[in-house]
């Protein structure tokens, strides 16, 4: 052994080749963290100093090659001085550097993910041999950053301009097909062949077969790009890339500049140049939002995982009620491998559910994700009845009928009566209450709501609804049972609305309010769009239908009247009685026409302002500012409430919820994290300017502790 150290060793391997391998002891995975970065360090200088070794191939002993840096370093590291940072970045580079200009043939042996930092160790490498099922990118945009350890350098060098921005800007994971194609790896073999591929490339270097200096000397010089190839190749990326990634997203296109300004110098200087716009992405409040996402992302999936000890395996499934939403739910379940019964009183129910199914895993064929065999397979997975024959062999039952209080109950009892003792009843409600509910059950412990969201297919959240009597054991089948069918599961208190709902419906009351104060729904939209939602409220509603939100907002009126109850009519209600439901029945807020493509495509329908006039009770001027105040505050004071009066555990799932479950803004990072980016005695005083529309506006005695004493939500 030349070099022993908790993350890396180097041991010579035959006749002057010597083994550099990545193995951080304790973890699952390899990243690059401070011990790491400081053992290559010492490992590099090692190899440097010892004039026997010929040459160095770099490996991993684990699954995966290196999965990046240690995202949880970068909190502390972000909020250093700028100079420190920079400074630290450029420390870093330079043992990348010295790697590369290491005076021997180096090859990296890609057995698995290597991605960000861990790409770029590779991309520092003479020659990268990758294995078949390995994938390489460069994912940093998605944290709001751009990658920091020479990739905005090296890989353009390596595969060209136009190939390395579509790999940074996107922040794609690629196969290592693409890889070779493009020329970042210069081989690609079986897995077990791949330790001998790396050691017959560094031979043949060695013997000077392959020149591996010339290998390296792109990577040391400027891009081989005239100006006029430049300005094209930059200019047109940067158009393109803004326009995708939008005004709220700035690392993609700051990429591109970092490039663009590098692009006529040689490696060190180009280096300082990535630093400096490393360091200035790293400020920003998006990096930070969308660190804090990933990082919350993380301890929601450790979460799941403990659930994980005590939940039952979920070997069939059933669906109750056909339809839309049961056809997705089934879907879902055969798509992910576990069999579903999809139970309806109706044939035409069951057809529906069918449709549904077999329109979802056509879509899948036709974009190339799944082979036809695989979809006869899933429909084969999804068994449509009209009796409870099968149920005696169900571990888990979803119940989908309509949102009637009355009839979940009627079902609820029935199902519960020919399943076995254990199996899981779970009801997809989205705002009545799981204790009501699980009052026509003789074995509520049993029972939990399990809320997906429309549709079901696209959107990554469910709640999972713990009510007085639910079981840890159901709990946890439940959870269990929906990171199988691929979505991120969040356990929430029962209380009317759960978490998602009960936290919209105050963003609709603020709406609600413009309207009655005679705001145009349009120019609502198009602010709140521009503050980064999928979609603007009046469209939204639409697009949920008028008379869901019809119903749940009298549901949570009911359950919370002290700040959801309203007098007089709303332009829900206007909607709802002259019938205009939203994308449904073709006319809401908006009208709606089908497109080329056969989707709905809205349009302006002079009828809905007519209509809204009835409403306003007087008109004010309001500012773009005001718009967002008054429909943000309500929303972030009811999630404020949702996390004290204990529905969520902690604020990170909270904020997840809002993300995964209604498109809140994640360069924002969730309803807390924003309140944190306000500050939250900012924040309180800012509610306070809005008073006197009513309760919503109101802060918490708790929340306004938390001023006084300067405190937050996260860190």
């Amino acid at each position: 052994m030349i070099y022993e150290g908790k993350a890396i060793t180097v041991k010579a391997l035959e006749s002057g080749i010597v083994e550099l391998k990545f193995d951080l002891k304790g973890e699952s995975v390899n990243k690059f963290n401070r011990l790491t970065l400081n053992e290559l360090r010492q490992a590099v200088d090692t190899i440097k100093a010892d004039a026997s070794v010929k040459g160095v191939i770099v490996s991993s002993a684990k699954a995966v090659f290196i999965v990046g840096a240690d995202i949880t370093e970068f909190v502390d590291n972000f909020k250093l001085p700028d100079e420190e940072l920079l400074a630290g970045n450029l420390e870093a580079n330079k043992i990348f550097s010295d790697f590369e200009d290491l005076n021997v043939p180096t090859v990296a042996a890609i057995n698995g993910i290597a991605l960000g930092g861990g790409l770029e160790m590779c991309l520092a490498a003479d020659f990268r041999v990758m294995s078949a099922t390995a994938k390489i990118g460069l994912p940093e945009v998605k944290l709001g950053i751009y990658p920091g350890f020479g990739g905005t350098v090296r890989l353009p060098r390596i595969i060209g301009c136009d190939n390395a921005v579509e790999w940074i800007a996107s922040g794609k994971e690629n196969k290592a097909e693409d890889a070779l194609k493009v020329g970042a790896v210069d081989a690609v073999v079986a897995p077990e062949q791949l330790q001998a591929a790396a050691l017959d490339l560094v031979k043949r270097a060695i013997s000077g077969e392959l020149d591996h200096k010339a290998r390296r000397q792109p990577k040391l010089e400027k891009l081989k790009l005239n100006a006029i190839e430049q300005m094209m190749a930059f200019e047109t990326a940067k158009g393109f890339v803004a326009g995708q990634a939008g005004p709220n997203y700035p690392a993609p296109v700051e990429a591109i500049k970092s490039i663009q300004k590098a692009a006529n110098f040689g490696r060190d200087k180009a280096l300082e140049i990535e630093a400096q716009g490393f360091v200035k992405l790293a400020k920003t409040s998006v990096a930070e939002s969308l660190i804090g996402l990933f990082l919350n992302d993380q301890d929601l999936k450790k979460k799941a995982k403990q659930y994980d000890e005590i939940a039952k395996d979920v070997k069939l499934a059933a669906v109750l009620g056909a339809g839309i939403m049961g056809g997705g739910i089934a879907y879902q379940s055969a798509s992910k491998g576990t069999p579903i019964l999809m139970k309806d009183i109706r044939e035409e129910g069951i057809q529906m559910g069918l449709n549904e199914a077999s329109k979802l895993l056509g879509k899948r064929v036709e974009k190339g994700r799944m082979t036809p065999a695989k979809m006869a397979e899933a429909l084969n997975a999804i068994r449509p009845t009209m009796s409870y024959g099968d149920f005696g062999n169900v571990d888990i039952v979803v119940e989908a009928v309509v949102e009637n209080p009355k009839v979940k109950q009627i079902v609820l009892a029935e199902v519960e009566g020919v399943v076995k003792e254990d199996a899981v009843l779970a009801s997809n409600t989205s705002t009545i209450s799981i204790n009501l509910l699980a009052k026509a059950l003789k074995r509520p412990e049993n029972f939990v709501g399990m809320h997906f969201f429309n549709p079901v297919h696209m959107m990554p959240l469910v709640e999972v609804i713990r009510g007085e009597k639910s079981s840890d054991v159901a709990v946890a089948t439940t959870v269990a049972y929906a990171k199988k069918m691929g979505k991120n599961p969040i356990v929430v208190n029962d209380c009317p609305g759960f978490l998602v709902n009960r936290v919209l419906f105050p963003y609709f009351g603020g709406f609600s309010k413009l309207l009655g104060f005679g705001v145009d729904f349009v120019r609502i939209d198009k602010i709140m769009e521009k503050f980064g939602w999928p979609m603007g409220p009046a469209y939204l509603s639409d697009v949920v239908g008028i008379d869901t939100g019809h119903h749940g907002r009298d549901v949570m009126a009911e359950g919370f009247p002290d700040r959801m109850a309203v007098e007089g009519k709303t332009a829900v209600d206007v909607m709802y009685d002259a019938n205009r439901l939203g994308q449904k029945n073709g006319k809401g807020f908006y009208a709606y026409e089908t497109d080329k493509r056969g989707k709905p495509k809205k349009v302006s329908d002079p009828q809905a302002y007519e209509l809204l006039k009835a409403i306003v009770v007087e008109q004010r001027e309001l500012t773009d500012e005001d718009i967002i105040n008054y429909m943000m505050i309500p929303l972030c004071l009811e999630t404020v409430r949702c996390l004290e009066d204990g529905i969520v555990e902690t604020a990170a799932e909270a904020d997840m919820g809002l993300i995964y479950g209604i498109g809140f803004p994640p360069f924002r990072g969730g309803a807390l994290r924003y309140i944190d980016s306000i500050g939250v005695a900012e924040f309180v005083a800012l509610a306070d300017k809005y008073a006197d529309l009513g309760p919503l506006y109101h802060p918490t005695a708790k929340l306004r502790e938390m001023a006084k004493n300067g405190q937050k939500f996260f860190g």
